[in-house]
């Protein structure tokens, strides 16, 4: 592990830039959404090789996870299982998102992890099943500076089908959730310039590395993790704390105004 990643006083040791795609959120005529996010994130050549393997992969895909419940002050919280990925409000049964296991692939100048829709609050029965799918995807390439390398970062949501377009409007998915959506990730490929990823809740290639002698796991497939292998069976693991005395005011709050513009409009 490079001793950068976890040096707290050099709080930027790489930079990135936002550079999104021009039509970087689109829905189609079935209400179907794609949006891109990316940053280009440029670093010493010698950081990224050290940083370029499944465990650190599987590190930036729980720091993203980490830095959605971070900037919701704990009001949104992730569930991993040996079945998939959950994004609560709060506390179950409110499931805004459900996912299935992540599907990994690593290669010498990309790597992406993959976790397709299952259902959720958010998502429309349209949208339900595996078609739709959040993603990440990292592309390394050398910089123009010599000694620097790049690594191109994408988040892509694709076919996806907003349940609020259909319960209220596309209007109001597009100036609420879909704007909310880009904000929050640009925060974070914006926060990649610390070079901080956090640890994995999971563990995954801990041991066996994507692309490094390890075995590469098959798509859509999770291999047993070290809960399980102790007994755990179907146990999870809930990253993010909810601050009950901060988060409802806001709850109420953010309920009273939607309301509002929801009857306003009407008007």
């Amino acid at each position: 592990m490079s001793p950068m990643l976890n040096r707290r006083r050099e709080r930027y040791v790489a930079n990135a830039v936002i550079r999104d795609p021009e039509q970087h959120t689109v829905m189609d005529e079935q209400g179907g959404v794609r949006s891109v996010q990316a940053a280009d994130v440029t670093m010493p050549t010698e950081e990224l090789d050290s940083i370029w393997s499944g465990m650190h992969l599987e590190r930036l895909a729980r720091t993203y996870w980490k830095y959605l419940s971070r900037v919701t002050l704990g009001l949104i919280r992730v569930s991993y299982s040996e079945t998939g990925r959950a994004v609560v409000l709060i506390h179950r049964p409110l499931v805004l998102l459900r996912f299935y296991a992540p599907e990994y692939e690593l290669s010498a100048d990309r790597g992406i992890v993959k976790w397709r829709i299952r259902d959720g609050l958010l998502v429309d029965r349209r949208g339900r099943g595996g078609d739709g799918y959040l993603e990440l995807d990292v592309q390394r390439s050398p910089a123009e500076e010599e000694g620097y390398a790049r690594a191109h970062v994408e988040v892509e949501i694709a076919n996806f089908y907003p349940a609020i377009a259909t319960w209220v409007a596309r209007w109001f998915y597009q100036q609420t959730q879909s704007r909310i959506h880009v904000l929050v990730t640009h925060g974070f490929l914006r926060s990649l310039a610390r070079l901080e990823l956090e640890e994995s809740a999971v563990g995954r290639f801990a041991v066996g590395e994507i692309g490094s002698g390890g075995a590469t796991p098959e798509p859509g497939h999770e291999p047993p993790s070290p809960q399980s292998r102790g007994g755990a069976g179907d146990r999870e693991i809930t990253i993010g704390d909810t601050p009950l005395p901060v988060v409802v005011p806001l709850v109420i709050a953010a309920a009273a105004t939607a309301a509002a513009v929801v009857l306003g409009h009407r008007r």
